[in-house]
């Protein structure tokens, strides 16, 4: 069997062009100065959901120390290569959840950004216009650890970037503390998800929120908003919209436009 037509081949063409994709030229900066909001020199970023690592590279670059935590075994294999040597990155392979045990993680060969945990992602994935060509042709077993965990194994972290493909809300039922700010993505097939996750940190803290479409790294409202009102945007969005990502922060200064 030649190389070409191995099983592995098309998660490896998927790997490379993401790296290709977030590791593009003149990306940094953007993303630099964009976080550079939420995380300093000498804090603590969790990279949940990391994939390729561009997060934690954004984290580093920005003096942050880096815990980047990704179930898929190659993609955590290449973040070991990328970080290699870096003793202000530790990385997990594992999968978050609202507590301790082992989950299942299914996997997309072909676009393994949106491996997945929830059969519920997945399920609205079948129905969504745009998503309907995905395929899930994989699944491993995997220990699931928490927020809570991490938090008390590593540090409590300054800033969380959560991307985990439809769990979302599952992931931040296992922080019982608020942290000072926090992204999480959103999909417009799921809304409900982002909603819960909203009402999740609603009791954790007075948050104030914003939002970004897309990989856009701008705010889309002119200044930071309640849950009731960034609950509606969300509600109000087109489903063409597809995806993006909330932020919250306890400080509401840091997350202007």
């Amino acid at each position: 069997m030649s190389g070409a037509s191995s099983p592995l081949a098309p998660q490896a063409v998927a790997i490379g062009r993401s790296l290709r994709t977030y590791y593009a030229p003149g990306r940094a900066e953007l993303l630099d100065g964009f976080l550079g909001r939420f995380l300093g020199e000498g804090e603590l970023g969790f990279d949940i959901g990391a994939h390729v690592g561009d997060r934690t590279a954004s984290f580093r670059r920005l003096g942050a120390r880096a815990l980047a935590v990704e179930p898929q075994p190659r993609l955590a294999r290449l973040l070991r290569m990328v970080f290699r040597g870096d003793p202000q990155v530790a990385i997990l392979q594992a999968l978050c959840g609202s507590q301790k045990g082992e989950g299942r993680l299914h996997l997309n060969a072909a676009n393994p950004t949106v491996a997945t945990a929830s059969e519920a992602f997945i399920k609205a994935a079948a129905r969504a216009e745009g998503w309907k060509d995905q395929v899930w042709d994989g699944a491993i077993t995997l220990p699931v650890t928490t927020l809570d965990a991490l938090a008390a194994g590593h540090g409590t972290p300054h800033f969380i970037k959560l991307d985990v493909e439809g769990y979302e809300a599952s992931v931040l039922a296992g922080l019982s503390k608020p942290v000072r700010s926090l992204s999480f993505e959103f999909t417009t097939m799921q809304r409900r998800v982002a909603l819960d996750a909203i009402r999740t940190l609603e009791s954790l803290g007075d948050y104030a929120f914003n939002a970004c479409v897309g990989e856009e790294h701008r705010f889309v409202l002119p200044a930071p908003v309640h849950a009731g009102t960034l609950s509606r945007w969300l509600e109000a969005l087109p489903d063409s919209v597809n995806s993006g990502d909330v932020y919250a922060s306890l400080e509401a200064q840091r997350v202007t436009a």
